[in-house]
């Protein structure tokens, strides 16, 4: 949520801001003008009060003073508090109004963040890895692994419908160790989280998911928690409504994801590129805003790590401001080089979402002026296993159908080749 001061007394800057990642003008000036207003109104409910309270008094006095003034002052009174019940019931209805403006209004871009409007403006910061060679005998990781009898889309389709997978054999153990080698390398830095895959709404909204993204999401009507869509949420709710004393703090989880991809109908759907449901381990900051810079310096490496020890190519990506998501300040995208598909593939996103997702929240600590502020947060992907898992097997192909890992992993599979799954 945006701070409150910024907007009102910097309300053209932020129209602007906002404007270069696709929110209207006019949207910002209502949200504050609503804002403007439960303020008044919250201004004429104290003051009505007060003014019922101090005639309140009134009339005990006059009434055994003067018993018909008091009458009319016992009039007064209720004609003030039938006023004071309209009054508190359009001060809900403006709290409320103001509310659910502000949550639909995304995050400032960092200054530093690129303008544009689409992903042609974002800016390549630099390839890593191995050069990434166009190879036009590669084959895409589906057709691999399908051969192999490690991918089978079809039964994940009887199961699930589109946008599901079943991995089978030294594919499934793959994934395993994929994620098993994500939070052993992080071992030592972050506090490892098994947290719930369901949470509930409010948690959601804190994040910035809700009420933007609700179309992106799977809930449960019952009960109505929502399953969450990165282990960024769990993480960033635990400390919902909290006064925090020690900063940094650094987590890491593995989880499984749940995405709709209602706004992305029918792109990139075959093999591991796009699914609905898949695993990922997630990492995440909170600081004071004074660490910011450092600790996002600090997750973007720590997210590289994963590449570096996989040796696989890639590239870092600052996302212009058109780009950017909903919640956050700054992103920068790893994309690691797809052989088989010829194109680069997003597995991670590094993004700052300053103080916005603490907001909403409500998580604070305590500066050394005494006063409670908001804290500032980080979250980046570790390990996204689909597409990682597609890289590794479309790098890894070999003239005779297998597939041969990188050494790292071979400790987790007891093995450094996949072979056609036996059964």
């Amino acid at each position: 949520m945006l701070d409150l001061t910024v907007l009102l007394d910097d309300t053209d800057d932020v129209a602007k801001r906002l404007a270069t990642k696709g929110t209207d003008e006019s949207a910002v000036f209502a949200t504050r003008d609503a804002v403007l207003r439960r303020r008044s109104l919250r201004k004429e409910l104290d003051d009505l009060r007060a003014e019922m309270n101090r005639r309140s008094k009134e009339v005990g006095r006059l009434m055994s003073t003067d018993p018909e003034a008091g009458q009319r002052a016992r009039a007064e009174v209720a004609d003030l508090k039938s006023r004071l019940t309209t009054m508190e019931t359009a001060s809900r209805e403006a709290e409320q109004h103001e509310r659910d403006l502000l949550l639909l209004l995304p995050n400032l871009p960092s200054p530093d963040a690129p303008v544009g409007t689409d992903e042609s403006a974002n800016v390549i910061v630099g390839y890593r890895g191995p050069e990434a060679v166009p190879n036009p005998n590669a084959r895409p990781h589906w057709e691999i692994a399908g051969e192999l009898g490690l991918f089978d889309p079809d039964r994940a389709a009887k199961l699930s419908g589109s946008g599901f997978s079943v991995l089978r054999g030294d594919g499934a153990r793959l994934l395993r160790a994929l994620v098993n080698f994500g939070l052993d390398l992080h071992r030592d830095e972050y506090e490892e989280l098994i947290v719930p895959h369901f949470v509930r709404q409010d948690i959601m909204v804190g994040t910035g998911h809700l009420p933007k993204f609700q179309d992106d999401a799977y809930n449960t009507t019952l009960d109505n928690l929502w399953a969450i869509p990165t282990g960024e949420v769990p993480l960033m709710g635990l400390h919902r409504d909290e006064l925090l004393d020690a900063l940094p703090l650094k987590y890491v989880t593995a989880t499984a994801c749940y995405r709709r991809e209602a706004g992305s109908a029918g792109k990139d759907t075959r093999g591991m590129q796009r699914l609905h449901e898949f695993h990922k381990v997630e990492l995440v900051h909170l600081c004071r805003p004074e660490q910011l810079g450092e600790q996002f310096d600090q997750i973007l490496a720590n997210a590289e790590k994963s590449l570096q020890a996989l040796g696989l190519p890639y590239r870092v990506v600052d996302l212009c401001t058109a780009d950017l998501t909903f919640s956050s300040a700054r992103t920068f995208d790893l994309e690691v080089y797809s052989p088989g598909l010829d194109k680069w593939l997003e597995v991670s996103s590094v993004s700052s979402c300053s103080d916005f997702q603490a907001r909403r929240g409500n998580i604070r600590y305590r500066p050394e002026s005494g006063r409670t502020a908001a804290v500032c947060t980080l979250n980046g992907s570790a390990v996204a296993t689909p597409r990682v898992w597609a890289a590794l097997v479309e790098h890894g192909q070999r003239p005779d159908g297998t597939v041969e890992l990188p050494e790292v992993l071979h400790r987790y599979l007891g093995k450094g080749i996949l072979e056609p799954n036996r059964r």
